[in-house]
């Protein structure tokens, strides 16, 4: 396993789109999901389970499910492209093409990470706001957050997507999950067929975070 530190973990955990089909050995997987198992929750809870897809022929269906609304997302995002900046274009016209490729090659990658949640063992404190809730999320995606830096450390590409929540009563078909539970998150792994992770491309800090008052400067 790569020792790497925790800064340097989180700054180049980037999306890896391109994978090989090598297999992900278990001892490998096991230390993925127990680092994403030491995750924080609410009340300690645990809301939350993750389904490691390995059969090519579920892999293949979920393939089938995830190409219809990327195309739908992917047409729309092509044609909002027009309009921006020559090299933010050019920038994201390469993200695409990575995501296409994923699209188009979902079902090789080795193994999918498919996050559950129930939310009936949540305590949903903004689920009566006149807004979209998303305090159910912290008691996930902090697990998937940590399952991403644990790929990292361990070598394997990653990327998280959401798509396959457009089809979601299909997926829980496929995968025999209760219907109780629902998915938030879905992270084919593997090991890359490029570059891997690398630099990431966010905001500067300044423009991200206030001190004591919306808009004013922390640093």
């Amino acid at each position: 396993m790569n020792q790497i530190g925790l800064y340097e973990a989180m700054s180049t955990t980037r999306a890896v789109r391109r994978l090989r089909t090598d297999p992900v050995p278990d001892e490998v997987l096991r230390r993925v999901i127990e680092a994403a198992n030491w995750a924080p929750t609410g009340g300690n809870a645990q809301p939350w389970r993750v389904i490691a897809v390995t059969d090519a022929n579920k892999r293949r269906r979920l393939q089938e499910l995830y190409i219809g609304p990327w195309e739908q997302y992917s047409s729309g995002r092509k044609a909002q492209l027009a309009a921006v900046p020559e090299a933010v274009r050019v920038q994201q016209e390469k993200m695409i093409r990575a995501a296409d490729h994923l699209a188009r090659n979902f079902h090789l990658a080795p193994v999918v990470l498919v996050f559950c949640f129930n939310p009936q063992l949540m305590a949903i404190t903004d689920a009566k706001l006149d807004r979209p809730s998303v305090v159910g999320g912290g008691s996930v995606y902090p697990a998937v957050q940590n399952a991403l830096l644990a790929c990292r450390a361990e070598g394997l590409g990653c990327t998280l997507t959401t798509l396959l929540c457009f089809h979601e009563p299909a997926v829980k078909e496929l995968l025999g999950i209760p219907a109780e539970w629902g998915t938030c998150a879905f992270i084919p792994i593997g090991y890359p067929a490029g570059r891997g992770h690398g630099p990431l491309r966010r905001r500067p800090v300044e423009k991200m975070a206030f001190r004591d008052t919306w808009g004013t400067p922390l640093f």
